[in-house]
């Protein structure tokens, strides 16, 4: 069939990249985020640099912001007891704030069409005409193709009545920028109590602190600033660096209910792009190249349906193939590891113990967490 158009549900990293290389292509692309360029998203603003052939090939790396190389990794317990290995792969560090605008302006240039502060309320694929009906609470829209590239969790989850979303969630995710004294090419994940916190840097000499905590541990107390200095003091890596660290937020960002269960890559002929198809958690640090590889990996199948004159059934069954052979196991991979090695002074303590006594079985697990180069 002939794909005319494509609406774009969401404007991270996987609806921008794949946005603009659909126009690229010469597809008209429409894209709607309920927010207004630039702002900020929890995150851990760490790539992989499985990326870096990709983003420079298409013009997406962020050069001129000269975001800090990261190729050392440090891991410590909830008592405090640390390792560092290197990073074979390594990645680089920059705030979403910049990245998403930047992909944003980028977009701009390239001809997409952006509805921005208008937030999607349901998506029909309507089988006679073969097309989707896609409504905000504003406007109507009729098009060939939907990428749905809503995040973690998104009301759209909701109205699609997707498996995930009626399973509550016990995480919650804070994120701070700071200024601190931490080292430019380290990214650290301290343990605490309940959860973890990753430390890295970004542009302009920040670094970035963020962390994931059971939701239990926040309803013990009154206020979040009152549950870190209980909780994560505990660790005195993050004490150390709550109390010497210059916090550039008013109040940090956050996100409840993050869900790591199981999700579909394509449900109601809808593609599913980043952390709307999958989220990998968060202390394995390779979300946001998995995002800016679902965009590129939906873009590609998109233009070649078109090209190759592919019907529908191809294009969607294309997609989930590619998407589960990529993705699949590391998101396993990352389930495991998260459930069994953190968030606990007993496991905590086994993966530091494991790290130190087995670089060689440490690094497997970093490989099983990560793709190869694109």
């Amino acid at each position: 069939m002939s794909f005319k158009s494509v609406i774009v549900v969401g404007g991270g990293l996987a609806g921008l990249i794949a946005s603009i290389r659909l126009t690229r292509a010469g597809i008209a692309c429409t894209l709607i985020e309920k927010k207004n360029y630039p702002f900020h998203r929890v995150c851990g603003e760490y790539i992989s640099n499985e990326t870096m052939p990709f983003l420079k090939r298409e013009g997406f790396f962020p050069d001129v912001f000269s975001p800090p190389v990261i190729n050392q990794f440090q891991l410590s317990s909830v008592s405090g007891k640390s390792t560092k290995l290197s990073l074979d792969l390594g990645g680089f560090g920059i705030s979403r704030f910049t990245l998403d605008n930047l992909l944003y302006q980028q977009a701009l240039q390239a001809g997409v069409n952006f509805v921005l502060e208008q937030e999607v309320d349901s998506i029909s694929f309507l089988d006679r005409e073969d097309c989707f009906t896609v409504r905000t609470s504003l406007q109507e829209f009729s098009t060939s193709l939907v990428i749905g590239a809503f995040g973690k969790r998104s009301r759209m989850d909701s109205a699609l009545k997707r498996g995930f979303i009626q399973k509550r969630s016990p995480y919650v995710g804070v994120k701070y920028h700071i200024r601190t004294n931490h080292p430019a090419n380290l990214i650290a994940l301290h343990n605490f109590n309940g959860g973890y916190c990753g430390v890295s840097n970004i542009e302009d000499g920040k670094t970035n602190l963020c962390y994931l905590v059971h939701r239990n541990q926040v309803k013990r107390f009154k206020a979040i600033r009152e549950m870190e200095e209980t909780v994560l003091f505990q660790n005195p890596f993050l004490k150390s660096i709550f109390q010497s660290s210059e916090f550039l937020f008013d109040k940090p960002e956050t996100i409840n209910e993050i869900s790591f269960e199981t999700k579909e890559p394509v449900l109601n002929h809808i593609l599913m792009a980043g952390d709307a198809a999958g989220m990998i958690a968060p202390l394995c640090g390779n979300g946001m190249a998995m995002a800016i590889h679902t965009g590129k990996i939906a873009s590609d199948l998109i233009i070649q349906a078109k090209t190759e004159n592919r019907s529908r059934a191809w294009l969607e069954a294309a997609y989930a193939d590619c998407w589960t052979s990529t993705f699949a196991a590391r998101l396993r991979t990352g389930r495991l590891i998260q459930n069994y090695l953190f968030g606990s002074a007993w496991s905590s303590r086994v993966a530091v113990n494991l790290a130190v006594h087995s670089t060689w079985l440490a690094n497997q697990i970093i490989k099983k967490t990560h793709g190869v180069t694109f």
